[in-house]
């Protein structure tokens, strides 16, 4: 599988470039990253195994639609993982990890008054690197990382809605509860607050897709 194509379509998915339901033509790709159609047939074979596309036989590829129920138990599968990787990072912590944390509450804080949806993805995923290679266990980042790229798009496609300002004091709460877990070396604090920030999360963004709050709990 050619790396380099992988990582770009899968980027062009999550970050909307290509929509929901979109039918994406082997052909076409191929054409267009000047390859042959076996390399780009392993690269959507792929995708489709990540779960963020689907072979349609005759037909070709369809980027996967986001679905909201599937949404939600990909969340609540996330609630134990996210947990467990708190625990661990807390216990593991060095100094090192817990600077980085701090310099990424430094440029989250520089957001407050400047609207950029991409910067603040990449503060999230700054401290999922720091919190995952502070909790080293390469399985529990591998799950993580799959259940988080499968939820990512909801989040992307709601996030340029609603207060901009909310959305970065609820990334710098998470930091600092983190940070402060962490420093204190405190496992079952920073689980916690690892999955209560997730279920935050989940509920700003179910406010926003659905409309109105739903009862639906995690």
């Amino acid at each position: 599988m050619n790396p380099d194509i992988y990582r770009e379509i899968k980027r062009r998915i999550l970050f909307l470039e290509y929509a929901p339901g979109q039918i994406l033509n082997e052909n076409v790709l191929a054409r267009e990253f000047g390859v042959s159609r076996t390399p780009m047939r392993e690269v959507l074979y792929r995708l489709a195994w990540e779960q963020l596309a689907r072979i349609i036989p005759r037909t070709g590829t369809m980027v996967t639609p986001i679905e909201f129920q599937t949404m939600m138990h990909t969340y609540q599968a996330r609630l134990g993982i996210e947990g467990e990787v708190g625990r661990l990072c807390a216990e593991l912590t060095t100094d090192s990890h817990l600077e980085e944390i701090r310099a990424i509450r430094r440029a989250c804080l520089l957001l407050t008054d400047r609207k950029d949806p991409g910067a603040l993805v990449d503060i999230d995923r700054r401290l999922r690197r720091v919190v995952h290679d502070a909790a080293g266990n390469p399985v529990l980042k591998s799950v993580s990382d799959q259940l988080y790229t499968l939820t990512f798009r909801l989040w992307y496609v709601t996030l340029d809605k609603g207060d901009w300002q909310q959305e970065v004091r609820e990334m710098l709460d998470e930091i600092e509860a983190t940070l402060a877990g962490m420093e204190a070396r405190d496992g079952i604090q920073t689980a916690s607050v690892r999955r209560d920030a997730l279920v935050r999360h989940f509920d700003r963004i179910r406010a926003k897709y659905l409309g109105v709050p739903s009862e639906v709990k995690l």
